[in-house]
């Protein structure tokens, strides 16, 4: 599945409140819905009872897959660390010919998406996943023995192609365990593992390339090696620790089964009805502004997430510190490890104010003034500071943008071409993100690309949407949109979706 339904997990996250308070737990038809098993406690005791559920999911499913999107990232972006190890002088690279190794990545993790879609549903996610992981993962160590630009090329397009199901796949999958008001601060901590990554991805190479020599191998090639070695044995532990849908999963008890199936089933009310797929669907999704919106605003996060992951460690380099480049890896990790914290933060905080426009201005201006720095100040400790601002001001932005547009667009299609366009449209500004970084030591184009990218799209197009969609919510609060259903019977008028007038906005 493509990215698209990644993010139609966040439709989970976030509040739901908000947009979906008209709805009602008996509308839509239940009549597969399991028994409760449940039925003859209390309220308080059933409360009791649930929380103990969702706490044993959330030991059983997120830690583990949150390694393996930190595995993820860190293979699509130890490049980087490789780079200031000495593969661009090993390989003759150019400064094109690098970039170019990097964009190659983003068109197959593009192209393979909708390939990966079919497989993820025709296969269950215990085998499916798995199986990506030790291919990608042999990409990387067959990175470790190229001899030539070419073929480094070569490897980055099969590691796009073998990554592309990942995110879009645990999105979706854990979208299939919790109910939308559950999922926002869960998808915060499962995209922080991409910061995290950034942390031990630094950490990790400052040790690797002290294997410099070793076997006749630089140190840049014990990166790839090492790391890929690393993520074909989590991909075959995975078999074992990546569970099924709850309908399939083992580790359930039959009550426990039947809890989460009913928990879901009265959440996801269009999931529960199984509603076909119609082209006016495609149509609203075209016709919607918040759709448009949205992709601006996602690559005014997207872009500037993969230029700073990419060219931190060179950035790091190049401040006047020294020569050492264990140094420059380990200087590398603290605003990643600041990042990760901020992502969850700030996913709590939208939770559980229901403000995610204003995260995102808020957030946004950090980066912005981050960048700034860069691009001002020669002055090491400057910069230095400036990338703590830049990383603070990116990556809680990934989360909550995808989650702020899910909140806001109501019907399972719908919503997944609306997420579809976004997200794959600030992927495809990985390329951007590739071709911009020249001109070193201090990459006045590169900062500079990226602070307006960050300032016009992600904070202007944050302000917009904000303003835009409170106007929205006072004109259905004043009865403005109420012709919208004059003589549509009840099914229609759900099949409006989020143009229903009792659908509000999270602004």
């Amino acid at each position: 599945m493509s990215e698209l339904e990644a993010a139609s997990a966040a439709e989970k996250g976030g509040s739901q409140d908000d947009v979906h308070g008209s709805h009602d737990e008996g509308a839509g038809g239940y009549g597969d819905l399991p028994a409760d098993p449940d039925a003859h406690l209390t309220a308080a005791e059933k409360d009791e009872v649930d929380r103990k559920l969702v706490w044993r999911l959330d030991l059983i499913l997120i830690p583990w897959l949150c390694l393996l999107y930190l595995l993820a990232f860190l293979d699509r972006t130890n490049i980087g660390n490789a780079r200031i190890a000495g593969l661009t002088t090993d390989l003759d690279l150019t400064t094109p010919s690098y970039n170019a190794t990097l964009t190659i990545f983003f068109v197959s993790y593009a192209v393979f998406e909708p390939i990966t879609n079919i497989l993820l549903k025709r296969l269950r996610p215990s085998i499916f996943i798995p199986i990506i992981m030790v291919l990608w993962g042999i990409c990387m160590i067959s990175m470790g023995f190229v001899t030539t630009w070419s073929g480094l090329m070569a490897a980055r397009w099969f590691l796009g192609l073998t990554e592309a199901g990942l995110f879009p796949g645990v999105n979706y999958y854990l979208s299939c365990w919790y109910k939308r008001s559950e999922f926002g601060i869960r998808a915060a901590i499962f995209f922080s593992a991409a910061a995290l990554s950034g942390s031990f991805g630094g950490l990790l190479a400052a040790a690797i390339d002290l294997m410099d020599g070793l076997g006749g191998r630089p140190g840049w090639a014990w990166i790839f090696i090492l790391e890929g070695l690393l993520t074909v044995v989590i991909g075959f532990a995975s078999f074992l620790m990546v569970h099924d849908f709850p309908d399939e999963a083992t580790f359930l008890s039959d009550d426990d089964r039947a809890r989460v199936l009913r928990r879901l089933k009265l959440d996801q009310q269009s999931s529960a009805e199984h509603e076909q797929f119609r082209m006016s669907y495609f149509w609203a999704a075209m016709k919607d502004w918040k759709m448009w919106l949205g992709m601006a605003i996602y690559m005014g996060c997207d872009m500037p997430l993969y230029a700073f992951s990419l060219f931190l460690p060179t950035i790091v380099n190049n401040l006047g510190w020294g020569t050492s480049v264990v140094r420059a890896q380990l200087m590398s990790v603290p605003p990643y490890a600041v990042a990760a914290v901020m992502t969850v933060a700030i996913g709590f905080i939208a939770d559980r104010t229901k403000s995610r426009g204003l995260c995102n201005i808020l957030v946004s201006l950090l980066g912005v003034a981050g960048f700034a720095m860069l691009l001002g100040s020669h002055n090491p400790a400057v910069q230095y500071a400036g990338t703590f601002l830049g990383a603070m001001g990116i990556y809680p932005c990934i989360a909550n943008t995808i989650s702020w547009m899910a909140n806001n667009i109501e019907g399972v299609y719908k919503r997944g071409v609306v997420l579809g366009f976004v997200i794959g449209w600030g992927n495809l500004n990985g390329v951007v993100s590739s071709n911009i970084y020249f001109n070193g030591p201090h990459y006045p184009e590169g900062h500079g690309v990226v602070m307006g990218y960050m300032a016009v799209f992600l904070f202007g197009g944050s302000v917009l949407m904000t303003v835009l969609l409170r106007r929205e919510n006072a004109k259905r609060r004043r009865g403005e949109r109420d012709g919208w259903v004059q003589g549509l019977s009840e099914k229609e008028v759900e099949m409006l979706g989020d143009r229903r007038p009792d659908f509000y906005y999270t602004t």
